[in-house]
């Protein structure tokens, strides 16, 4: 199982599964990422938290625990 937060950077994957519990996998879903979804990876920071990603056509921070619980393929 590969998670978004291991994802390369100028990498395109597919959302494959959410994980997660109650409100964190509900915010994760109203941001528009879920299954099936294009995610873009456009920057990680230095120390890698936060992840910049592209979805749906906008930009996005995610943060390294949040990205852990998106499974990508």
């Amino acid at each position: 199982m590969k998670t978004l937060a291991e994802a390369k950077v100028k990498e395109t994957v597919v959302v494959k599964k959410l994980h997660g519990e109650g409100a964190v996998k509900r915010r994760i879903m109203d941001m528009g990422i879920t299954k099936n979804t294009e995610v873009y990876i456009r920057k990680v920071a230095p120390l890698g938290d936060p992840v910049e990603i592209t979805v749906r056509g906008y930009e996005l921070s995610l943060r390294k625990a949040e990205a852990e619980n998106i499974e990508i393929e």
